[in-house]
């Protein structure tokens, strides 16, 4: 997975996976909707490809390049377990205020 963090850390290659998202693309589709050279776009997809997360695909003279859901997959299970984590703590912190309220409220003896 850090090939997978390393390789979305620069801002070119997410904004590739970015487009990707929403279906495959050409090298010159790419540069173009980025404002990127070919040559540019072509080396973001590169490591982008050996990070294992777009696939090419040849289509006479054109790369024709696609998301992989592996890695991406990966990812979110791994993002899971912190989400896990932060809701238990958020639930702990929900019943430890609840708790604070009822000691604050004055009681009806008073």
């Amino acid at each position: 997975m850090n090939s997978t963090l390393t390789a979305l850390a620069e801002p070119n290659r997410l904004h590739i996976v970015e487009l990707l998202r929403d279906g495959p693309l050409t090298v010159g589709e790419i540069a173009d909707r980025l404002g990127l050279q070919q040559p540019q776009a072509s080396k973001h997809l590169r490591v982008l490809s050996e990070a294992g997360l777009v696939e090419v695909q040849p289509a006479a003279n054109r790369r024709i390049y696609k998301l992989r859901p592996a890695p991406l997959q990966e990812m979110d299970r791994w993002l899971a377990s912190f989400r896990n984590l932060w809701e238990e703590r958020f639930d702990r912190l929900d019943d430890y205020l609840r708790e604070l309220q009822g000691l604050d409220k004055p009681s009806d003896h008073e």
